[in-house]
């Protein structure tokens, strides 16, 4: 209703208004207000868009029309003259107009164009500072190399703690297990599998083969021949590590399928 105020050079209108929608979004609650809001910028951005375009300064206008007739007044061609002279109706530049604008074209444009390669320099990087790229690769990959054995045993430590731990409160359970009940058997299956996880269960036989390789725990045969686990004792155990061969480890295969 008022874009013909708000595109006025001399109104501070759009300005108001953009202050005012300013102060309404911020009580802005609703998506359809905020729609609204949305469709309002739109609108004052095509206002400030038309409103810039009419705005013209003389350091920036061009007239061509006016500039062409400076430009053929310059040439030496008299628009008054040539209304009164009948016998050159179209109008004919003179021999030199050419030369004329030339010659002043000189005083402009007197510094010749600068040479430069389209494809770079023809002369290649002198050998001295290749030379000393390379010994600057060749330090960072030493300080690489340091670094690494500091940082890949920092990680082998918290893993192994990581293990230990977990070792350690899986034999604390299957000792539990084996005091609260030492005549029933503790089915290797049952001990090891987590019926909702595979990974878990992976898990759970990767650290057993940890007792098993120390001597905390044994795996036998039941009468069914199915793999039972119990701890072993102390005593056991020390007599066990004094007999070469005598703590033996398998290798067991676990598929998805078998596990479910």
């Amino acid at each position: 209703e008022n874009r013909e105020e708000m595109l006025n050079s001399k109104s501070n209108r759009l300005t108001e208004t953009l202050e005012e929608a300013n102060k309404l979004f911020d009580e802005v609650a609703r998506p359809r207000e905020a729609a609204l809001d949305a469709q309002f910028l739109v609108v004052a951005s095509n206002l400030g868009k038309e409103k810039a375009s009419e705005l013209h300064s003389e350091m920036t206008s061009f007239d061509t029309a006016t500039f062409a007739e400076d430009l053929l007044t310059f040439m030496g061609i008299n628009r008054t003259e040539l209304e009164d002279d009948d016998s050159e109706p179209g109008g004919f530049l003179p021999s030199d107009a050419w030369q004329k604008v030339g010659e002043e074209a000189l005083k402009y444009l007197r510094r010749a164009p600068t040479f430069h390669y389209m494809l770079g320099s023809f002369k290649s990087d002198p050998p001295v500072a290749k030379q000393r790229i390379e010994r600057q690769k060749k330090a960072s990959r030493g300080e690489a190399k340091r670094a690494m054995p500091a940082q890949l045993k920092k990680m082998e430590e918290s893993h192994q703690e990581a293990t230990e731990k977990e070792v350690e409160r899986i034999l604390g359970i299957l000792q539990t297990l084996f005091e609260n009940d030492p005549d029933t058997p503790i089915s290797f299956f049952d001990f090891v599998i987590d019926p909702n996880s595979f990974s878990r269960t992976v898990e759970n036989m990767f650290h057993v083969s940890f007792l098993i390789r120390d001597g905390l725990a044994e795996i036998k045969l039941d009468d069914y021949v199915l793999p039972i686990i119990e701890p072993t004792k102390p005593s056991k155990g020390r007599k066990n590590d004094r007999g070469p061969g005598a703590r033996n480890q398998v290798v067991l295969s676990l598929t998805e399928k078998k596990w479910k």
